[in-house]
């Protein structure tokens, strides 16, 4: 039986190292070439609009803008924000329900390999590809694939696709406050449009843009050059 149960765990050993190392692999090759979809992509109910732009091709303020508003300490930490991460969890116990704190490493680990929803199950497998991005990928890497796979409306991924799609021009020619106007879509984008923004979100926008002017130009100059 002791060998069995030997037999059957090396098995499982055997299995798991190779597709580790596999996709150690693919991880690595997505550091140097463009994704050409993502988990997320292939889930999608909508057709997908994607097209790849270079972050090096992108007004400085795009970057910047996403990060303002939706994870400022991007440049400090490793993928995982454990601050708001006990936030989140104070407030779940306090009855408010599950709640994000995903920084934007996350949310590109999320986007690639993952599914939508909240658990706790998703939310560990989260945190553990982000690691992994944070060591093999960096700084930029990632916050050039998020800015490319981020969704931005039905089926529209990427913010090239959605320059094109709201604003007619491509995402290297967006202006400081349409990069703003993008960014606030994020946390729910199949409900809201650049173009026919609520109150509650031109005051958001308005929000962003004075973040991004305290940030400064310069804010993620240390890991994009």
């Amino acid at each position: 039986m002791a060998k069995r149960k030997q037999g059957i765990f090396g098995r499982i050993w055997f299995v798991a190292w190779r597709f580790l190392l596999l996709f150690v692999i693919v991880l690595f090759l997505f550091r140097f070439v463009p994704l050409p979809t993502t988990s997320f992509m292939l889930q999608s109910q909508y057709p997908v609009k994607h097209t790849w732009i270079n972050i090096d091709k992108l007004p400085t303020y795009m970057p910047l803008a996403v990060v303002a508003s939706e994870d400022q300490r991007f440049p400090d930490h490793f993928g995982v924000d454990f601050t708001a991460i006990s936030k989140a969890l104070d407030q779940y116990d306090d009855g408010d329900g599950l709640r994000g704190a995903s920084t934007i490493t996350q949310q590109t680990a999320k986007n690639l390999f993952l599914w939508s929803g909240r658990s706790f199950i998703r939310k560990g497998l989260e945190a553990g590809l982000a690691i992994g991005l944070e060591t093999l990928w960096g700084k930029k890497r990632i916050l050039e694939v998020y800015l490319n796979i981020a969704e931005f409306g039905k089926g529209i991924y990427g913010v090239e696709a959605a320059s094109q799609h709201y604003f007619g021009r491509s995402a290297s020619k967006l202006t400081m406050n349409q990069a703003a106007r993008l960014a606030v879509l994020l946390p729910s984008p199949r409900t809201r449009n650049p173009n026919d923004l609520t109150f509650y979100l031109r005051e958001r926008v308005d929000w962003v843009e004075r973040q991004m002017q305290q940030l400064g130009p310069d804010y993620l100059k240390p890991i994009i050059e």
